[in-house]
């Protein structure tokens, strides 16, 4: 079996140069990825009980899967991680690598998936953020990811849920009406319902701790936390075992 879906990963190589354009193809994960950070620090800091510091992260191995250009893996690198950041793109890996060293960050940069990293770390923290909406098999690879993760650490996985509002706004609207990502970006059949990826967590050791809605606010273009998980939803899962 394989995580891999060789046409995802086509699709977004094609617009790799466009990872650290604020005003490109990726524009929306620009605008998303304060709320992110802002998550994901606060619940590690919270789970690991860190004080608060400038790099607070400074003890954390973490894991970024799908890192893409490098927009997750960088910010996380500054509060003061150890990062290691995956994908299956060999220009996605590329360009991360390159705007790290412009950055004068050190992260390590590898072209794998899950079931390929050849690593005998294990990760306290790893984040699956927008990426399973575009693997092969999900159960195979969460399934790959824990393997992956120490026991009590936690993986964050955020995605899109499978409802006619989803459709909506992050198909409809978001793509052929405001044409914020370019059109074909997803897959409506590929959306997970969390019901869905609660029950193929547990199957793989993975307890849910959380789970959040994510919304857009058009009046100051942000995103903000909500209780509304119809569209963009956020879990932080821990291993049990």
């Amino acid at each position: 079996m394989k995580s891999i879906n060789k046409k995802e990963i086509e699709k977004f190589s094609k617009i790799a140069e466009e990872w650290w354009n604020p005003n490109g193809k990726f524009k929306p994960l620009h605008n998303f990825n304060p709320i992110r950070i802002k998550y994901i620090k606060e619940n590690i800091i919270k789970d690991f009980k860190i004080k608060p510091s400038r790099t607070p992260l400074k003890k954390i191995n973490l894991l970024d899967i799908g890192c893409g250009g490098g927009l997750l893996s960088e910010p996380m690198c500054r509060l003061g991680a150890n990062v290691v950041g995956i994908d299956a793109s060999v220009k996605n890996i590329r360009i991360a690598k390159l705007h790290s060293k412009k950055s004068k960050l050190k992260i390590n940069y590898k072209v794998a998936s899950p079931e390929k990293l050849k690593t005998k770390m294990k990760f306290d923290v790893i984040l699956n953020m927008e990426i399973i909406e575009h693997v092969e098999n999900i159960d195979f690879f969460i399934k790959e990811s824990v393997k992956l993760l120490k026991k009590n650490g936690i993986m964050f996985v955020a995605t899109l849920n499978k409802t006619l509002k989803s459709y909506a706004f992050a198909i409809i609207g978001a793509e052929y009406i405001l044409k914020w990502l370019p059109i074909g970006t997803h897959d409506w059949e590929k959306f997970v319902k969390p019901d869905e990826l609660i029950k193929i967590s547990k199957k793989n050791s993975l307890y849910l701790e959380k789970i959040d809605g994510m919304k857009f606010n058009i009046l100051d273009n942000s995103w903000e936390v909500c209780d509304d998980t119809s569209v963009n939803y956020i879990t932080k899962f821990k291993k049990i075992n």
